[in-house]
């Protein structure tokens, strides 16, 4: 079945009664102050809000934690700590920032601690330096207003700042804590275990792996106004799927994330609980190292050269994997095959015209052929073998797609040797610190910005090697063409929204065409709910506490 028939179809029953939830949270009396009971996948493994890019880590984070800018439930930007903003010049932006605001230790919050979050944040070991532009910078003009003064015009600038969150610069410098933790380390730093936000929430406890105890902060700036009931939030990890499934069934925990698509049904079945579902901005996707001369281990390949440099083997592997097939039968529908690096309806005016090309066996078996890796010991022998990353607890049904994408390449003569781990180990191997540790990898990816540059810079840019400007931040697959980079730099500074959308499809078609990534689709959301809750969400994913309330 279609995922936009199944989104709007049975599994979503509940969304109409979503709908009235939503428009009633924010006019809503507040009722008695209730805990909320929460359930992911994967961990929270860290509190250091520049630790780690990653969807969960910065929704979590965002409870106490608080950026200049903030997104509504529909995504707009939205005034956060800096209560207005204004384009002074054409490369001149000026924050007028919110006064009497307390961090939860009691700093007053003032412009000194945008400047020191801005440079702690540009870090080496800081996984979201490409929040600000290399060239920003930050100027003190008083304690609450700060001008952020670029080279070249940026109009997206802020369309990132939400998660980037705003730290105190007393607190952190009285821990010893400047330094960003890197997701690679082996012992905690101090700012991975504590926070110390301006946010709706404090964190009362923080043990990795086991729970997270927040509480609601009484002195919250936007108290007044707040739309949440809660007192209290708990957080526990729960890896496998059934016992997700079942805790929300039974009512030990009120959000369950995800829900597998086979227990869908049941849940939105249940008098006590809902399904909220609907299409994510996120694009799950298969990168190739196009960096290295010579894959690292497990790789073996004749001649021990790399084959993806080659785009004869990289249109090959495209087109071995059958995404229809990991559609329908992995996600059971509830996945949207994509042709582009990023959710179509994200790019402006040409997004629909592009098609992903169908599962082609045969024309791949012949490009490889082409290429020179020719199957060794007879028609049913291996070309290459090459090693296949994978997290088993971020994504919807990630290590299931892993495995159905090595019986694909295996039909067609490639070996792939699964390394499917839970995502802190996954995330610390092929991202953190720039160590870009794999041949081969699943990954997905939600642009912060619902903006194609930020997945032209973040992804396809070409890496920084420096390590300081973010350019390619999240390219673990090293793809470069300079074709793309000198579009990208247009489409940052453009305003004229005709001449940006027909450079933005530019660029994508010269990366299609370069076979530089293999797009799988867009998944589903798949919350599951108890009925007791009203929230609402978001396409990107985000968690937002602040909004979420309990019926009696």
């Amino acid at each position: 079945m279609r995922f936009d028939r199944l989104w709007r179809g049975k599994l979503l029953r509940s969304a109409g009664a979503f709908t009235v939830m939503a428009g009633l949270m924010l006019g809503a009396p507040l009722v008695e102050a209730k805990t909320f009971r929460m359930a992911f996948q994967g961990n929270l493994n860290t509190l250091d809000p520049y630790t780690i890019n990653e969807t969960f880590t910065h929704a979590m984070n965002g409870s106490y934690y608080e950026g200049l800018t903030r997104r509504g439930p529909d995504l707009k930007i939205i005034p956060g700590l800096a209560e207005r903003w204004e384009l002074v010049e054409p490369t001149r932006w000026r924050f007028h920032l919110r006064k009497n605001v307390k961090f939860h230790g009691g700093e007053a919050f003032t412009a000194d601690d945008v400047l020191f979050s801005a440079e702690r944040i540009r870090q080496p070991n800081s996984d979201l330096k490409a929040r600000i532009p290399a060239d920003a910078q930050f100027v003190k003009v008083d304690d609450f207003t700060v001008d952020v003064v670029l080279k070249t015009p940026n109009p997206i600038l802020i369309a990132d700042w939400d998660t980037f969150y705003i730290m105190s610069k007393a607190w952190t410098e009285k821990n010893n804590a400047t330094e960003v933790v890197s997701a690679k380390a082996t012992t905690p730093g101090f700012t991975t275990l504590n926070a110390n936000g301006t946010g709706a929430f404090t964190v009362v406890s923080h043990q990795p792996g086991v729970k997270t105890v927040l509480k609601a902060n009484p002195d919250w700036w936007n108290t007044a106004a707040k739309s949440h009931n809660l007192t209290e939030v708990v957080f526990t990890p729960i890896a496998n799927d059934a016992t997700r499934v079942a805790a929300l069934l039974s009512g030990e925990v009120d959000w369950a994330d995800p829900i597998p698509p086979q227990d869908q049904e049941r849940v939105n079945s249940s008098p006590a609980t809902s399904m909220l579902a609907g299409p994510e901005t996120r694009t799950i996707y298969l990168g190739m190292d196009q960096m290295r001369d010579k894959l690292v281990p497990p790789a073996e390949v004749p001649g021990d050269k790399n084959p993806f440099k080659d785009i004869r083997v990289r249109k090959a592997m495209f087109l071995a994997i059958d995404e229809d097939a990991i559609a329908s039968r992995i996600m059971r529908g509830l996945a949207r095959p994509s042709a582009l690096m990023i959710d179509p309806n994200l790019v402006d005016k040409y997004g629909k015209d592009f098609v992903r090309p169908k599962s082609d066996p045969a024309q791949s078996e012949k490009l490889f052929d082409e290429a020179g890796y020719p199957r060794v010991g007879g028609a049913q022998g291996t070309r290459f073998t090459v090693g296949l990353d994978c997290p088993n607890d971020r994504y919807v049904n990630d290590a299931a797609i892993c495995q159905a994408v090595i019986g694909m390449l295996a039909r067609v003569g490639v070996k792939v040797v699964p390394i499917i781990q839970p995502r802190a180990q996954y995330f610390a191997k092929i991202l953190a610190g720039g160590g870009y540790n794999s041949n081969f990898y699943l990954l997905g990816w939600t642009p912060g910005t619902n903006d194609s540059h930020n997945v032209l810079a973040q992804i396809v840019g070409c890496r920084d090697e420096k390590g300081s400007g973010g350019r390619g931040v999240a390219n673990v697959a090293g793809y470069c063409n300079p074709k793309i980079e000198e579009l990208a730099q247009k489409v940052l500074v453009e305003t004229n929204t005709d001449v940006r959308a027909g450079l933005v499809r530019d660029a994508w078609k010269i990366l299609i065409d370069d076979w530089g990534y293999i797009p799988l689709h867009q998944q589903a959301l798949a919350w599951g709910i108890s009925k007791k809750v009203k929230m609402a969400q978001r396409p990107d994913n985000i968690v937002m506490l602040y909004h979420v309330q309990l019926a009696d």
